[in-house]
């Protein structure tokens, strides 16, 4: 496909609500935030593919979710992707952008090439975890790899530990204009019905593995808005949530404008990372005087590198280990 560089609407979450149907949304573009986050890795194809969806994913459900401080999405699994990690900063000040990072682990010698990438997590879960402070205890909630796709398995998290049914719709992708680089052009939509006073349960989960899918969520009412507004949700086209011609605004309208909505302002979102030398440092500190020897290199230095964005730390291991900071 060929787009444009840089539109107005790149690398921003605008939330909304459908007044008529009692369901609440966003709408993320990730453009330059995800050139970035892939930047620092040299990740096979399909990977990039599974950290393209998590990004957005994360981008969409930490915009929902009021936060103070960070939202994590984790994937686990036994196959050649083992992780898949992405965090959200909610902005520390009105009018700052949110920062997401994300990075993944993988066996490249169990990559073939041209596998569908979430066939490559194998079994496992996935998980959201929502920190609100460094002294508060974090939540955490869990649910199988199950679905055919990341987008499933955190639409069956909502389901399943929220009881909030809840749908995702999202395209990413490398796009190139005549005379310009390659870029990542990623955009997506979340719909999400509002919490009722007491969530209604059918008689059993309908869903994969005997989990919890949105209708089982819903009366008779609910399920009615919610199918009609899924229904409309299914008539958008690529190129409405990647390309430079229809604004937020505008795709909003055409796709729900019987449904009144309603429109926030919208949040911007950077690539950012919050490794510093102090918190490797520290997160080093748990370790013995003989752990830290084993860490030594040949040239009398301990290093490490932010998974994330790949900085490079090196230290003196007479400052590093929990026995050192006893001692100091």
């Amino acid at each position: 496909m060929t787009l444009g560089t840089k539109i107005a609407w790149d690398d921003t979450v605008l939330p909304f609500q459908l007044d008529a149907s009692d369901i609440r949304g966003r709408v993320a573009r990730l453009d330059g935030v995800l050139d970035n986050v892939l930047a620092q890795h040299d990740y096979p194809p399909e990977i990039e593919a599974l950290v393209a969806e998590m990004a957005l994913l994360t981008a969409l459900i930490g915009q929902s979710i009021k936060l103070r401080w960070k939202l994590s999405l984790q994937v686990r699994g036994d196959g050649p992707a083992r992780i898949i990690a992405t965090d959200y900063y909610a902005p520390t000040d009105d009018g700052e952008p949110a920062q997401i990072r994300a990075y993944a682990s993988f066996d490249e010698t169990r990559i073939e090439g041209g596998e569908e990438p979430f066939s490559l997590i194998g079994k496992g879960y996935f998980a959201i975890l929502i920190h609100q402070g460094e002294d508060m205890q974090p939540y955490q909630g869990i649910t199988p790899i199950a679905g055919g796709s990341l987008t499933a398995c955190a639409q069956t998290y909502f389901a399943q530990s929220e009881q909030l049914p809840t749908r995702f719709t999202l395209v990413h992708g490398r796009s190139q204009s005549p005379g310009d680089e390659e870029s990542w052009r990623a955009g997506g939509i979340m719909l999400q019905h509002m919490p009722a006073a007491s969530p209604f349960a059918k008689d059993g989960p309908s869903g994969e593995d005997g989990l919890l899918d949105a209708a089982d969520v819903l009366n008779d009412e609910e399920g009615e808005n919610w199918n009609r507004v899924n229904v409309l949700l299914d008539t958008v086209d690529a190129l409405e949530l990647i390309g430079p011609s229809v604004t937020p605004t505008d795709l909003l309208v055409r796709l729900f404008h019987e449904e009144q909505p309603r429109v926030f302002d919208p949040q911007q979102v950077r690539f950012g990372c919050t490794c510093s030398e102090d918190r490797v440092r520290q997160s080093l500190s748990i370790y013995s005087a003989k752990d830290i020897a084993h860490m030594t290199k040949d040239d009398g230095t301990v290093t490490a590198d932010c998974q994330f964005c790949g900085t490079h730390y090196s230290f003196d291991p007479k400052t590093l280990g929990f026995e050192a900071d006893k001692g100091a």
